[in-house]
This record gives C-alpha cells, structure tokens and sequence, in this order.
C-alpha cells in the first residue's frame, strides 16, 4: 500500500527555493519579506496541524519583522528556532509538562547569532522533553509525525525543526545537538544536518557550565548550500580563534580523500541490513569519484557507550534536581517523564563513578584527534536501524526496555558529542518502505569545511530525493 507522504510544497513565493535562493530573491526585491513570511505562516500552520511540528507559533512578531529592512546573509528567508532556547519575550517550554512556560527576560547567545543572519523567525519547533529522547514523542501529548510516513518517527530532539524544513514550511530551522539531536532528525527526515566542532558556535550560558559540554548548535536544511551559508553567516557574527574558519564553501574540492569506513558500531549490535547497504553503496559512489574507502575500526574503548549513558543520566539528575533555578519556580520535577525520571534515578544509584566517567569521556578529544592523522573522514551510519515505527521509543515504554532499544539504535553519533569532533548527516539511502537512511561523515577537530566540500559532490553525484516528488 503506497503511504501518502505529507508536505506543504505549492505555487506560492516560496515554490522549492533553499534558503540562499530566497535571499537572492529578496535582496533583489523580485520577492517581498512580507509575502515569503505569509507564505511560510500559511505552510507552517498547514503543516503543524497534520504533523504536529511546531512548539510555539509566532506568526504576529513575524509579520512585524518582515516590515523591516532586511539585514545578514539570509536577510528575510523564514525559519524556526527549537524550544529549549531563549527569545526575549518568548516562553521557552522545552518539551515538558514540568516547566511552567514564562516569557524569558533575554535572547540567548546563540539565538543572537542565529538572528544575526537575518532570519525571520515564525515559530518555536518541537521537541521531546528537555531533548533527552530519538524521537519527539510525548507521555502524554500528540507525537510530531514523520512528513515521509506519518506512522513512523521523525527522529529527535530536533525533530519538529527537521520535519517543518522536509515538508517545505521553511527550508531552514535551528536544531542543536547533545548526543546526535541534529543528525538524527536529519537522517529520519532526509535532510542535511552538520553538528559542528566543540566552541565553533557561541555556547548558551548553560552548556559552558556543563563538566563536559557535549551541545552543538546548528541548522537543518535541504540542500549543502544553505548548511554552509549558515556557517558562513555565523562566522561572520563569531569566530572562535582556536578553530581555522571555514569561510564560504560553494562546491566540491579537487582534493581526493582517505575515508574510512565503519558499519558496526561500538555497542556490539550488527547494523541493520538496509542501513549496512547505504553505506555501502555510498562508499561505491566515492571511489567511483576518486576517493580511497577503508574499513577501520573506531577510536573508542568498550566502556564508552555505557560512560555516555551514565553522562546522560548525569544531566537527567540535574535537571530534576536544580529545575527550579533553571526553569523557574513553578517548576514540577514529578511532570517529568518515563525517560527523564528513568535516567536521574539511574546515576543516583551509581553517582560514585562521576570523575570516573568524566575522565574517560574527556580522553575522547585526544583519541579522536589522534586518529584522524591517519584519515581525512570517516563514513558510518547515522543510527544502527532504519527508523522506527510511532511507539517504539516512547517514554511510556518501561525504562530498561526504552534504554535498551535506545542504546541499539543510537549507537554511532554520541562519539562526536563527547570527543567535540564534527560530523555531518546526508540523505543517502531509502528503506524498503521508502523512508529516508541517512549517512554520517566525520571530520577533525575544526574541519568542517572539508564535511561540507564532500557533502557538495556527493549531492552534485546522487541528488537527494525530493518529498513532494511522485513516490
């Protein structure tokens, strides 16, 4: 039976244009900010209403916006910024029924920086609560559905932001990433999403306080161009002087590359067999461009994923722990769900191993680095199986059996979270049920510049599929 894929790609001002198109054409005044932002409010409510995508609309601010003399390298082109981050006069409600929503008193660093594009923004996107989860389903609440299948998942914790840019309401929304929240949706809905190196963008107030800062902001988006406009515009606002800029990257190098390739992960569970074949197959496609293909293994110990499961579980405690000095007085850490109340009471049963894990975790970095002076990238699925049936990873699932099939199917991005290495999904492969498989490339420590040269050929090599294309 042929499922009916779920967009909102139409004859209006926005048509398919990517967000550089639609800045091109409002810098030439072809097309008028106040047109694309009623354009992009129309397909947004369109779309929230039969995927239940968005936190948080804020069409009227929106509207104002648009009256205003565009600015940034993407002056005017609209967009989403996730609900775990600050906007003046705006609740930030981070997916939980225990933060009592309360206008915030101030922008967030980041979400300055993301402003200083010139992004207009419409809405606060979705995700699962405080981003703990892969999937953006609620205990209690509606799930946000997967534009491609609205059966199955649309991935997380930026999952609301992935699902409003595949379905065409926007071609570009915030995400940020703390254990594969911008690879992860990306990969589910068939999108590029890049998680940048440790410090590349400005840090949030909360996540410098964090022992090991494991976030990353970011973007998701169509096409490579818009993800490195994105880059480029943010440097532009901020450049950390310990990391090489990346500048404007606008295509392929003519540089051939040493790719390594992993299939398996580390947790000792084979990958999928479509998932497998997508690797696979991607690696084909690179050597046919020139580029040498090896298997190796990964520069991580057998303690690892069992240390980033304790580190999450660290930051599940303190949210319980210290939610009303974070989020407020009316905080209510009994709202907490399944997954967030399951994590805390893990590390309170094992909080002794604390500097234990954190040293480990913190040796990643010089592992990581290490291990690409023998390679310039390497190639690996984003998650170990294709994406899951609504249900699946929900938070009412009991919590051994949750973590379990979490631990299974997330099993190749935290690396890059605890080492602050970069790495980037690409919708490289389809399931048998035409859903999209994403594949990761990782870099070294501030080479993102060389993920995006390849994430240019290889979209040039096998152009992504488009959703509102005959299936």
């Amino acid at each position: 039976m042929t499922i009916k894929r779920v967009h909102a790609f139409t004859d209006d001002v926005l048509a398919d244009h990517d967000a550089v198109a639609l800045a091109a054409l409002l810098r030439k005044k072809e097309l008028s900010p106040v047109e694309v932002t009623e354009a992009a409010i129309a397909r947004s409510e369109r779309i929230h209403q039969s995927l239940n995508a968005m936190s948080l609309p804020l069409y009227h601010t929106a509207k104002l916006n648009a009256e205003k003399p565009l600015q940034g390298v993407l002056g005017g082109v609209p967009t989403l910024i996730k609900d775990n981050t600050h906007m003046r006069g705006v609740p930030t409600k981070q997916g939980s029924r225990a933060v009592l929503p309360r206008a915030e008193n101030a922008t967030g660093a980041f979400a300055k920086q993301f402003l200083s594009l010139g992004v207009n923004v419409v809405g606060k996107s979705a995700l699962p609560e405080f981003g703990f989860n892969a999937t953006t389903e609620f205990a209690e609440d509606a799930p946000t559905l997967n534009p491609w299948n609205p059966k199955f998942s649309s991935g997380a914790s930026s999952g609301g932001a992935a699902v409003l840019v595949a379905a065409g309401a926007v071609p570009i929304a915030h995400a940020n990433d703390g254990g594969g929240s911008i690879r992860i949706p990306a990969a589910c809905c068939g999108l590029v999403g890049l998680k940048s190196t440790r410090g590349r963008l400005v840090d949030s107030a909360e996540t410098r306080s964090l022992p090991l800062n494991i976030i990353s902001e970011g973007v998701v988006t169509r096409t490579v161009r818009d993800t490195a406009t994105f880059f480029y515009g943010a440097e532009r606002y901020f450049h950390n002087q310990k990391l090489p800029k990346i500048g404007l990257v606008e295509g392929p190098a003519k540089r051939r590359l040493r790719i390594g390739m992993v299939v398996d992960s580390i947790t000792g569970h084979a990958t999928c067999p479509q998932t497998r074949e997508a690797i696979e197959q991607t690696a084909l496609v690179l050597q046919r461009l020139g580029h040498t293909v090896e298997e190796v293994p990964l520069p991580v110990t057998e303690s690892f994923a069992g240390d980033f499961q304790f580190y999450w579980s660290m930051l599940s405690f303190f949210v319980g722990t210290f939610g009303k000095r974070l989020f407020g007085p009316g905080f209510d850490a009994s709202q907490m769900d399944g997954l967030s109340s399951g994590l805390a009471s893990s590390f309170k049963k094992q909080f002794i191993k604390t500097p234990f894990v954190l040293r480990r975790l913190k040796r990643t970095a010089h592992d990581y680095a290490n291990f690409f002076q023998n390679v310039d990238l390497v190639l690996s699925p984003v998650l170990a199986h294709t994406t899951p049936e609504l249900g699946y990873l929900n938070p009412s699932v009991p919590y051994d059996e949750l973590m379990d099939r979490l631990m299974r199917y997330v099993s190749f991005t935290p690396l890059n979270n605890a080492s602050g290495g970069p790495a980037i999904s690409l919708p490289m492969g389809v399931t048998s049920n035409d859903l999209p498989i994403g594949v990761q490339f990782s870099a070294a420590h501030g080479d993102e510049r060389t993920l995006l040269e390849v994430a240019f050929e290889l979209e040039q090599a096998n152009p992504w599929r488009r959703i509102q294309d005959i299936a």
